[in-house]
């Protein structure tokens, strides 16, 4: 089975929110709706070393949406079977008309990835834009970036070009469902400790 999988150069990330803009108006979301969020994390903090002030201050982004993983706790929680993961290319996709809106899934997810749409009152979420890749285009969110920290592509290629994702701050364990995302940390990503870091998280404006 293939796997569909998205890629994240978080080195490249300058937290633009093109790509959470993008995905946005591909797929009408309301406001308050996003199918990918674009995230800081900063911390670091300034000393005194003689008569000079030292830093080590840093900031870094991660762009994150459904990861489409192996293990999805929101297919495992849903009631009625409406959230599925495809054979054929490991898409995580929900049939809206078996979806009664109970929230189980939102609840479930590690990532915040999915979506309630009060209108509907159903369950919505990052299709992976299947629809483009059934026409040989990359997501929305792939095209639109920028600076090319994005791109997607099957799992086990990517894994074997970047290896496979490092936990980094900010990003539930990856051992719990397995996501179907590579990232390349950010130079700072990996020395990152709770011990001696204080960090925040803010959404960028949505």
């Amino acid at each position: 089975m293939k796997q569909w999988a998205f890629y994240f150069d978080q080195k490249y990330c300058s937290g633009c929110g093109t790509c959470q803009i993008a995905c946005k108006d591909k797929n009408n979301l309301k406001q308050g709706q996003v199918y990918r969020t674009v995230k800081e994390y900063a911390g670091g903090s300034y000393r005194q070393d003689g008569e000079a002030i030292v830093q080590d201050i840093f900031a870094f982004f991660l762009s994150m949406s459904c990861n489409h993983c192996k293990k999805p706790a929101c297919v495992a929680v849903c009631p009625t079977k409406a959230l599925s993961k495809r054979a054929a290319d490991g898409l995580v996709l929900i049939d809206r008309a078996k979806c009664i809106g109970c929230k189980a899934c939102k609840v479930a997810c590690p990532y915040q990835a999915m979506q309630y749409d009060c209108a509907a009152k159903k369950a919505a979420k990052c299709d992976f834009c299947e629809d483009l890749l059934a026409l040989n285009e990359p997501p929305a969110c792939v095209a639109a970036c920028p600076m090319r920290a994005l791109k997607h592509g099957a799992l086990d290629d990517l894994i074997k070009i970047h290896g496979k994702t490092e936990q980094i701050e900010g990003m539930p364990a990856v051992e719990s469902t397995e996501p179907a995302l590579i990232i390349r940390p950010h130079p700072n990503a990996t020395v990152l400790s709770r011990a001696n870091f204080e960090g925040r998280f803010s959404k960028n404006g949505q």
